[in-house]
């Protein structure tokens, strides 16, 4: 008799300083991280640990979920050659999303949004993710889903500026620091807790097969630096 492969889902961000790696068996859910450059150095030896805590091997990962960009161009080759890896190799199911559509998930599932909501049922939700020095990332979602898009600090103030309806916005300033410090008070800034990507929220998105399509296409956004002529 065929032994049942079991169920193991991982979730990995590698597309910011910070390298995140999840699993869930369905009943216990672990999380480890490591700060700094040279992540590739690193990503076996946390994954190592971490199957560990399961008693499993890479083998045994059914369904892998990773955040797609935007982001460092070598960070998210990461996450993504290693999802292309265990597809082939293992048939396991691959999904990813951008941070975009993380935040938005986190920011619609929050309290703080539901309450914002109802006061303003005309809002929009904004999320906007530093990119590089002065520069940003901005992803409108309405009837339009107008983004994302790659702006200046000038651009994105005016982009938000022109919006008529109340924002919601959702998102880091550079270094992961709060958007207080850049948007003006008009905006109801989403609590830090919703503005990181969270490993439980890379797990549970695993199992919407919407994420499967093209799940192995990255989303840079932000042109190399040999693009940038720097």
């Amino acid at each position: 008799m065929q032994e049942n492969k079991r169920t193991l889902i991982l979730g990995l961000d590698s597309s910011g300083p910070t390298l995140t790696v999840c699993a869930s068996d369905g009943e216990k859910t672990h999380s480890l991280h490591h700060t700094g450059i040279k992540q590739e150095q690193f990503l076996f030896p946390l994954l190592e640990r971490l199957l560990a805590k399961y008693g499993a091997e890479l083998k045994d990962v059914s369904r892998v979920f990773f955040v797609r960009g935007p982001g460092r161009f070598t960070g998210i080759r990461i996450s993504l050659t290693l999802a292309s890896m265990l597809q082939h190799l293992a048939g396991a199911k691959v999904g990813s999303a951008s941070v975009f559509e993380i935040l938005r998930r986190q920011a619609l599932e929050s309290r703080a949004f539901e309450q914002w909501r109802a006061q303003h049922p005309d809002g929009i939700l904004a999320v906007v993710w530093h990119a590089f020095r002065d520069e940003y990332f901005l992803q409108f979602f309405d009837e339009e889903n107008a983004g994302p898009a790659w702006l200046s600090k000038e651009e994105l103030l005016k982009r938000l500026a022109e919006r008529t309806e109340p924002v919601y916005c959702a998102g880091t300033d550079k270094d992961g620091a709060p958007l207080n410090g850049l948007l003006a008070d008009k905006y109801r800034i989403a609590p830090m807790a919703d503005c990181r990507v969270r490993p439980q929220t890379l797990l549970e998105m695993s199992a919407d097969s919407v994420y499967e399509k093209d799940a192995l296409e990255p989303l840079y956004l932000k042109p190399a630096r040999f693009e940038l002529g720097r």
